[in-house]
Parts: C-alpha cells; structure tokens; sequence
C-alpha cells in the first residue's frame, strides 16, 4: 500500500494555493482595468501578455521540467548539480540577453508587419513584455527548483511576494499612468525585476557564476519535446487573440478576454476542488497492479463534475450582474458586451471538467507520449476554425469552435491510454449530465435570445438541479464538494 506523508500532503496544498495566485490576482485586478483601460487597451494588453509569456517558453527553454529530473540525477554529485543548474541559469540570461537584442532591433518592424492596422507597437510596450518573460523564465524555473529541493515554505513565501507586488504595483501604476498599458505591463515588470534580481543572487550565492555547455546538451534532448508541448499549450490558449485580430477590432479581442477573465474564477474553483482530493487518485491507482478506475475514483469525479455544473449555472445567474453594476460604477458600456459570451463560456468549462477525467491517468502514470500528437490536432482545429468561422460567427463561433477542440481532445485523450489504463464509469454521470446542459446553454441562446436574459439563466440553474436530481436520486451526498474533502 502507498501510503502518502504529511510533508507531501502539506507541500501538496502549499502548491496548489500559489499556483492559483495567479487566477487570483487576475480576478482582483478586474475592477481596476475597468476603471482605467478601455476595452481596446484591455484587448492590447492581452496581446502584450500572450507575447510576454511567449518570451518566456522561449527563454527557460523547459528547464522548469528538465531540472527535477537532473537534480535527482545528479544530487549524488555536488559539484556537477552546482555546475548543471548554474549553467542553466546563464544559459537563460544568455538566451534572454540575445532576444532583447534581437528584438531592438526588429522589434518595431515585426510589430508594423503583423499589427499594421492595430494600435500595437513595440516601443515601450513590447519592450516590457520582452523584460517581463524574461525575468518571469528565471522566476519560474527557480520556482520549479524549489519544488524539486522540497522546499515549499520558500516557495510559498516568494510566489505570495511576487503576485502580491504585480498586483500592488499594477494598481498603483494605473493610478499615476491612467488609460496607458505601463501600469499593467510596468507593474509586472517591476515586481518580476526584484524577484529575478533575488534569484539570480540566491543561485549564484549557492553554486557559483559557471557555465558547462557540454553539460547541458545532456538535457536539450528532453528539453526539446517538453518544449514543443509548452508551444503548444501556448498556441492553443493565447495564440487566438493574435489570430483574431487579422478579422476584428482590439475593441473585440479586448471583448472576448474580458469575458474569459470574468469566469476565470470558476477555473479556481475546478483546479482547487480536483487538487483536493487527486493525492488520493495517485495513492488509489498506484496500488494498483491493473492500472483502473474504482468506485471510489469515479466517486470523487462524479462530485467534482457535479459540483463544477452547479458552480457554472450560478455563475451565468451572478456574473452578468456583476459586469453590468462594475461597467455602470465606472462608466464603460463597451464592457456590458462581454456579458452575451458568458453562458458560452460557462458551458466550456463543463467539457472542461470532464476533460481532467480522462486526461489525469496521464499525470499519475507519468505518460506523456501521445500528448504532442493530441495537442497538435487540438491545436490545428482551433486555430484553423477561428479563421473559418470568426467571419460568420463572430467570438460566439471563436468559442464554439474552442469547445469542439476540448471535446476532440477528450475523445483522444481516452483512447490513447486504453493500453494502459483502463476506464470503467457510469456514462450518464461522467458524460451525459455536463455535455447536456452544455447542449441546454447553447441551445436557450441560439433559440430563446428573445426571452428575458434573467429568465433563460435562471432556467439554465434550474435545468441543471433538475438534471442532477435525475441522475442521482439518493446519492446526493456524494456531489457535496466538502465531502469529497473529507
């Protein structure tokens, strides 16, 4: 029997609170965007963002997952540890010093060439964004370290430091520079630039300025397919606000990610409620010698996915309400237009939700394999249905074409690990009760448009406990989201 420590069950919880900072911060800095930005900013911020973060997949190059591998290679030896993660560190500077440059000097034309029409430039805001990923690679990867060493303490202490000072200077930098992007991209920067500064000291400090790139071709192998995927985790959930912007207005691309910020919160509610109890899933499978599901696994999902439908119909009630008072306090109607993508949105998650059903024998068996071709496929079906429907359907289609993307890849998602896993569940509670009222939003918006907003999403919520009550009669016990908790 695999029995699971204190310490990891502690450091477990310490992780999973900081990685939904942040979530967090994104849902507290919402009224102050509003307050300041218009919704063309607030699309160009989301544009500045998605290039900042791909400044920093381009910088760590993965080595926030290849150093948890090479340090328990090579914690045995001291000095070649030292010499790997220093070296990495430089490697990173390095890699960030030549994008700098890179990007000063074609940094502007790259802007005109691909946002020719579009209030987008490289200077100052680009510059930002560039220093940002940079110094947002080094923190990650320290992060990832600290982890890998099990130190949590440490590393709850410098995420809550970091996040609170995004958040702290963002809204003071709103404040001196009003309907400009340096508070948002200056503040994160600032608070980005001391954290990497403390890094950089505390590693050097630790293993010395060296560099052995002999040393470190050892990890580009891995380094390379763990990349890819990170590409492509990129491309799938940020590269469609680039994409957009050939067909529609940043006014519209500032629209539509409003909209997703403005549910972000049910993603908090998801992660933390599956983090809860997914210890237990690994404790659970990994005495297993036929890798399945039990009665007890499906249990916990059966909660989760009930919890997450409850969750997502009160917040299509709650959520419009909130934008419309917040839009009205500060006077920005163009805000209110978010609320129309709302019960879309909503719906998304629930296939969402089920997707982490399927996809979580890959995180316990370690099995990564088929990821790269599912994600490829789910990459190109976004992609190329936002170009195909984005100029008939508008973002109504840009999030359609987002959920069938989800729902192939939880078709993939299950079939690949046949070999290795075996799923036995009850279909209605894992499949039909979330892709029904998924059917019910998209329908009560397509055909009743007509009919008072309140009254269609008050029948969403009461379609939802209606379908629950159905399916689960005297088992209601089990999609009480404290008692999976217990």
């Amino acid at each position: 029997m695999v029995r699971i420590s204190r310490s990891f069950i502690k450091g477990s919880l310490i992780y999973t609170l900081i990685g939904s900072l942040p979530m967090a911060s994104a849902i507290l800095l919402i009224p102050f965007y509003m307050a300041d930005l218009s919704m063309a900013n607030f699309g160009a911020l989301s544009i500045y963002m998605a290039f900042s973060l791909l400044i920093q997949l381009l910088v760590n190059y993965s080595f926030d997952a290849s150093l948890y591998i090479h340090y328990h290679e090579y914690k045995s030896d001291p000095p070649k540890l030292a010499s790997f993660i220093s070296s990495a560190f430089v490697f990173m500077l390095l890699s960030g010093g030549i994008l700098l440059i890179s990007f000063e000097l074609i940094g502007d034309w790259v802007f005109a060439r691909f946002f020719s029409d579009k209030d987008l430039s490289f200077h100052p805001y680009g510059q930002l964004a560039v220093l940002g990923g940079i110094c947002q690679a080094i923190f990650k990867v320290h992060s990832n370290l600290l982890q890998t060493r099990e130190k949590p303490e440490t590393f709850f202490w410098a995420n809550l430091f970091v996040f609170s000072g995004i958040a702290i200077f963002t809204i003071a930098g709103l404040q001196y520079y009003p309907q400009t992007l340096m508070g948002p991209l200056g503040g994160r920067l600032l608070a980005l630039a001391l954290a990497a500064v403390w890094v950089l000291f505390r590693i050097f400090k630790a293993y010395k300025i060296q560099f052995n790139f002999r040393l470190l071709t050892a990890s580009f192998s891995f380094n390379f397919y763990t990349f890819i995927y990170q590409l492509q985790q990129w491309l799938i959930n940020y590269f469609d606000r680039v994409l957009m912007l050939y067909f529609i207005p940043l006014t519209s691309v500032g629209v539509y990610d409003f909209a997703l910020k403005a549910l972000i919160a049910i993603e908090f509610f998801m992660n933390g409620l599956h983090s809860s109890f997914f210890p237990k899933v690994v404790k659970e499978v990994m005495s297993q010698s036929l890798k399945t599901t039990t009665t007890n696994i499906n249990r916990y999902y059966h909660g989760l996915i009930a919890a997450v439908m409850v969750v997502v119909s009160i917040s299509v009630l709650i959520i419009p309400h909130l934008i419309e008072w917040l839009a009205d306090h500060f006077h920005r109607p163009e805000y209110k237009l978010s609320i129309s993508l709302v019960p879309y949105i909503a719906a998304w998650y629930l296939i969402k939700v089920v997707r982490n059903y399927f996809g979580f024998p890959y995180s316990v068996l370690k099995y990564t394999k088929p990821l790269p071709v599912i994600y490829t496929i789910t990459t190109i079906i976004k992609l190329a249905g936002v170009v195909i429907v984005i100029r008939n359907f508008g973002l109504v289609g840009i999030i359609l074409i987002s959920m069938f993307g989800s729902a192939i890849e939880v078709l993939l998602l299950h079939y690949q690990i046949k070999k290795k896993f075996n799923f036995h569940f009850n279909k209605l509670k894992i499949l039909i009760a979330p892709l029904l009222l998924v059917l019910i939003f998209i329908g009560g918006e397509f055909l009743l448009n007509s009919v008072d907003q309140n009254l269609r999403h008050a029948g969403y919520f009461i379609s939802c406990l209606i379908i629950l009550m159905g399916i689960y009669k005297n088992e209601f016990k089990y999609i009480k989201p404290f008692q999976i908790l217990k």
